[in-house]
């Protein structure tokens, strides 16, 4: 980290001529168990990784804010009180988003101080590890503290959803934001995704001789297009169908009506979602009481779900969880919105070169592009560097 602090430093500097007054960083995250429940005020399990996006803040003495990246050519610049999602465009809505969502929450944004940003990130984007998040929470914890605002992180979190959700134009729910806010190292965030009420679930990965592998199949995924949203269209169908509020209404014991009910396929995009419920319940008790090597087996169903069920994997995650199935993972399944991204297989330490290994020689015999793999471990979430 302390290399891309340095550069972060370094690349503020060299666009806006002075040193910038504080950096702050938050992470991606990884989930571990519960896809697409977030939305449907359901269950989560996700973590926050040692893969983080780091910004630079420096003072302005206008009401101007401008944004630049390691990852972009233009500086974005707009005067802070003409913030709106109308007028946000590209990756600088990622940010320039959470600027107007703060005005949302309560931030007088005609009397704000101007800032200068700069951003670099080593979360990979389009994998699946949520680098959108982590734009949006770090630069929440930076404006938060800056502007004075005094918000909890919980609150941030709501923030970094509506400004994904206005600005970004992504209808997704905040679990992401939660994971990057409130994570803790070797700690996985256990949130109800209706009350917004969380706590920290001990995962002992390296205590039990695992690691946590992530297999970015580099195909690259976009949640603001028509999967991810269709696939909420028909779970807020489901529900309405079922004469429920939201899907968390439901239970296993309510599948036999639902199928009743309901078409097909809304009746298998609903039955994910309460099995995946019911699956982040058991995976939480599994890991308070016998600890990560019981998990396994609710790894594979959730991706059997999300896979037949959901139909959110494509043939090359597929790939990546059965052989590192078939080569001594623990689990494995898709991880994030799915349509592409990555899958996470928990391995023995000793597995995990093997593994690598067999996932390269299968993605080359089915002629697909090679997957980029790295393990990950559970962090500390978002704050001033």
């Amino acid at each position: 980290m302390s290399d891309i602090r340095d550069e972060v430093a370094a690349g503020f500097t060299e666009i806006y001529g002075s040193a910038p007054l504080g950096i702050w960083s938050a992470p991606g995250r990884a989930n571990l168990i519960g896809e697409h429940t977030d939305y449907n005020e359901g269950f989560v399990l996700p973590f926050a990784i040692n893969r983080r996006t780091v910004v630079a803040l420096g003072a302005r003495e206008d009401g101007v804010i401008r944004v630049a990246s390691a990852f972009a050519d233009e500086v974005a610049e707009i005067a802070i009180a003409e913030l709106s999602p109308e007028r946000l465009r590209d990756w600088s809505a990622y940010p320039l988003g959470v600027a107007w969502a703060l005005g949302q929450h309560g931030a007088d944004l005609g009397a704000v101080p101007g800032v200068d940003l700069y951003i670099e990130s080593t979360v990979p984007v389009g994998a699946g590890l949520s680098s959108s998040a982590a734009i949006e929470s770090a630069v929440a914890v930076a404006l938060n503290e800056v502007w004075q605002l005094g918000l909890d992180r919980q609150t941030l979190a709501r923030v970094g959803q509506l400004a994904e959700n206005k600005a970004v134009g992504a209808p997704t729910g905040i679990m992401d934001q939660s994971a990057s806010l409130l994570g803790r190292h070797d700690h996985a965030v256990f949130l109800d995704c209706r009350s917004l009420e969380s706590s920290l679930v001990e995962l002992g990965f390296a205590a039990a001789g695992l690691e946590l592998l992530v297999i970015d199949t580099g195909v690259s995924h976009d949640h603001a297009t028509g999967g991810y949203a269709a696939r909420r269209a028909s779970c807020e169908l489901g529900a309405r169908l079922m004469g429920v509020g939201s899907l968390r209404d439901l239970s296993v014991d309510d599948l036999p009506r639902a199928r009743e009910v309901l078409d097909d396929e809304t009746f298998r995009r609903v039955r994910h979602v309460i099995t995946e419920n019911q699956r982040v319940l058991d995976t939480v008790a599994a890991l308070r009481t016998e600890g990560p090597l019981a998990i396994g087996e609710l790894l594979d169903a959730s991706h059997v779900s999300m896979r037949d069920d959901f139909e959110i994997s494509v043939p090359e995650l597929d790939l990546a969880v059965e052989t590192a199935q078939a080569n001594g993972a623990i689990g494995a399944r898709m991880t994030g919105g799915g349509f592409g991204g990555a899958a996470i297989a928990l391995v023995p330490s000793e597995g995990v070169s093997r593994i690598q290994v067999a996932i390269d020689g299968a993605f080359a015999e089915h002629g697909f592009s090679q997957p980029t793999t790295f393990t990950v471990t559970a962090s500390d979430g978002a704050g001033r560097d």
